[in-house]
């Protein structure tokens, strides 16, 4: 018995890959759940009636399922050109801080302000992003360990800020940054709930960000880079102008992401504003199997264990942390499904 690379991959398995990872993590979390002495049907059907049961529970999980689709998006385009972008987290934070900063006094009405404020998020999160890609084609410092290091120092540095220049004189002391205006805070989709039009953007991000790598020469040359980096310089791609553009798209989302949820949700940034939308970004980008049209269900499905984690957790007894097993789950579920993709046994 031995391992043979496929001459390609089916359709069918393509499809079928993150499915069969899907259900692979909820039968060992189920493993878990009884274990934990309560019936694994019944916690399942508890977590989908307070993520979907209710019209405040499903707008309630699609807002947290938009910064979870550009934080995936980011991790996607990035990881296809073999460029692996671990400090979505941070260039989500620092995104959020320059719209706060920016959009607490930019002198335009609302509806120029905020597709500048979304821009100077995207600026933010892209500069701090090309600087480890510059790193690696410099110096060939590993951009995995730069962009995790570099997620500490943009929390810390937001920390320091929200402390003390930025600082919100009306928070009775609570270390929050001061509010961007009224008038350029995203409207609700939907009456009386948290969701807002920020959603949108995020659909139409994934939608833009599938024809930009799909239908562009941009698109061709990221994948020649990530398949095969020497054959893709060897038919004239430049891969230092290549890796610096993914690198700039890729943070730029992330940074959207965080001006999105400033504008959308929280109006200012706190430390704890994000529950880890830059990590588990990543989880959405390989159950989406690295495809920016599936990010959007990947992160559904991520909004979904997240917010009815709680319901759950109330009606069975199990700890709401099993959410977080879930999504590791799914993820190394996936990475195993992924292989059998690429690979097959043979006798």
């Amino acid at each position: 018995m031995r391992f043979e690379r496929r001459p390609h991959t089916p359709l069918w398995l393509a499809a079928a890959a993150p499915l069969a990872a899907v259900f692979a993590a909820l039968s060992l979390a189920a493993i878990l759940i009884a274990a934990a002495g309560a019936n694994p049907l019944t916690a399942y059907g508890a977590m989908l009636t307070g993520a979907l049961g209710s019209k405040l529970a499903a707008t309630e999980m699609l807002t947290r399922a938009t910064p979870l689709i550009l934080t995936g998006l980011a991790a996607a385009v990035a990881f296809r050109t073999r460029l692996w972008n671990i400090g979505g987290e941070g260039q989500f934070f620092l995104g959020a801080l320059v719209t706060a900063w920016i959009g607490a006094s930019l002198p335009l009405p609302g509806i120029l302000g905020i597709p500048v404020l979304m821009l100077c998020g995207m600026i933010a999160g892209a500069l701090m992003l090309m600087g480890p890609a510059f790193l690696r084609l410099r110096f060939g410092v590993d951009e995995v360990v730069t962009t995790l290091l570099m997620n500490f120092i943009a929390i810390l540095f937001v920390g320091m800020m929200i402390e003390g220049p930025l600082k919100d004189p009306l928070a009775f002391g609570w270390p929050q940054s001061v509010p961007v205006d009224d008038a350029f805070r995203l409207p609700d989709l939907v009456p009386r709930t948290r969701l807002h039009v920020g959603f949108l953007v995020a659909i139409a991000a994934a939608l833009a960000v599938w024809a930009l790598m799909a239908r562009t020469v941009f698109g061709a040359e990221t994948r020649a880079a990530g398949l095969n980096p020497a054959a893709a310089a060897f038919a004239g791609v430049s891969l230092p102008r290549t890796i610096m553009g993914v690198a700039a798209l890729s943070g730029a989302l992330a940074g959207l992401a965080g001006s999105v949820e400033v504008l959308g949700v929280t109006a200012g940034v706190t430390t704890t504003m994000s529950p880890g939308f830059g990590y588990a970004g990543i989880v959405v980008a390989m159950l989406a199997a690295l495809h920016p049209a599936g990010s959007a269900a990947a992160a559904i499905f991520i909004a979904t264990i997240f917010v009815g984690a709680d319901a759950m957790s109330r009606a069975t007894g199990v700890p709401s942390f099993i959410s977080d097993v879930i999504v590791a789950l799914s993820l190394l579920s996936m990475l195993v499904a992924l292989f059998f993709t690429t690979w097959r046994i043979a006798r």
